[in-house]
């Protein structure tokens, strides 16, 4: 089966919930945020949720949490916290719900940075996976980081991967 035959039934919108990690970031000010809200908006998708919480480990999982269970959520984008300073704990609040995990986009989303940052790309811990029947995506907090895993990875295949996970 070829790649546009595996695609036609990809959703074309998806309700998202969006959250931004960070200890120095409010709605007002989180531009990584606006970013991916403004990149989905533009591609026909809708943003349900939206919420900026600070890097604390059990805010993080409280607020997956009710994220996961949120009626009509179909995905999930965090932002912040993916780093390996000791505030960076949004991994390790969010594995303990992936049921699965989508190695292939880490891989290629510190590939895509790699062109773009040159070594400094190792240190992001950028993954996503599946927690009861919901896609969660985790990105570094940085606007172009962002910018670049929702146009590259993302917005490409999101209605694909939600129709996936819904058979």
């Amino acid at each position: 089966m070829g790649v546009e035959e595996h695609k036609k039934h990809a959703l074309k919108s998806i309700n998202c919930a969006v959250i931004t990690v960070s200890t120095t970031r409010t709605k007002e000010n989180d531009g990584s945020g606006k970013t991916i809200i403004s990149l989905l908006e533009g591609n026909g998708h809708t943003v349900l949720y939206y919420e900026v919480i600070p890097d604390d480990i059990s805010l993080i999982s409280q607020s997956l949490e009710h994220t996961i269970e949120k009626e009509g959520v179909q995905a999930i984008i965090l932002n912040g916290g993916t780093g390996i300073g000791k505030s960076d704990v949004t991994i390790e609040a969010l594995k303990p719900f992936l049921e699965k995990e989508l190695v292939g986009f880490g891989e290629l989303f510190r590939h895509l940075s790699y062109k773009e940052v040159d070594s400094p790309a190792i240190l992001s811990r950028a993954i996503a996976g599946v927690s009861k029947g919901k896609i969660i995506f985790c990105l570094p907090g940085s606007t172009n980081a962002c910018r670049l895993a929702m146009e590259k990875l993302i917005l490409p295949e999101l209605g694909h991967i939600v129709y996936e996970i819904s058979k």
